[in-house]
């Protein structure tokens, strides 16, 4: 009977490059289980969650079906307690829906739950290992400038401003990946594999 399997956290800020350590992990054999995504997904296609997100926002917080994402940030941009109350609703549908997905890939060695807020929630808790991307602030900013046409650089520093620091993160890490763009990132996501897989 094989065990269960590794269950590691990717975490990193804005630019940072996780998905990027993802899609190499993957190459290894590894599956990703990406909530940052599946939380979006969520809140337009799980009807008990789209009912609480209408009982905090209002019917104005959905449009023809599709979450109004202005709308939504610009409801809690006013009000920090109505996205305490929201990430208080969002958060637990992508619990319940991240453990269905570990039960239905039980056969892989190594799961991964690539998501932006894995310390802050505390969901890191939960998981085998965790491993941080970093990259210097200069390099996350003009990469998601690249990536994010409808961001400026001074709408990309504010975010960074807004998220916990590498330097807050690294404590709570189990391995962490320097994405530089000097340093070989796929030797070391191999490396770590190899760590993880060893252990």
């Amino acid at each position: 009977m094989p065990g269960k399997p590794l269950f590691i956290g990717i975490t990193g800020g804005i630019g940072s490059g996780k998905t990027t350590v993802c899609k190499i992990f993957e190459t290894l054999g590894a599956r990703t289980y990406y909530a940052d995504d599946r939380a979006k997904w969520l809140m337009e296609n799980d009807s008990t969650l789209i009912e609480k997100i209408k009982s905090l926002f209002g019917d104005k917080a959905y449009e023809q079906g599709k979450l109004d994402r202005k709308f939504i940030a610009g409801q809690v941009f006013q009000n920090g307690d109505l996205l305490e109350q929201l990430n208080g609703v969002v958060h637990p549908a992508v619990g319940d829906d991240v453990h269905q997905w570990m039960i239905q890939n039980q056969d892989a060695k190594v799961l991964l739950k690539e998501a932006a807020l894995l310390f802050e929630t505390g969901s890191y808790k939960s998981l085998d290992k965790n491993i941080l991307v970093t990259a210097p602030k200069d390099v996350r900013v003009s990469r998601v400038v690249a990536r994010d046409k409808h961001r400026t650089v001074e709408d990309v520093k504010a975010i960074i401003a807004k998220q916990m620091s590498d330097d807050e993160k690294a404590p709570l890490s189990d391995f962490i990946i320097v994405n530089d763009e000097s340093q070989s990132v796929i030797k070391q996501v191999i490396d770590i594999h190899d760590q993880l897989i060893i252990t």
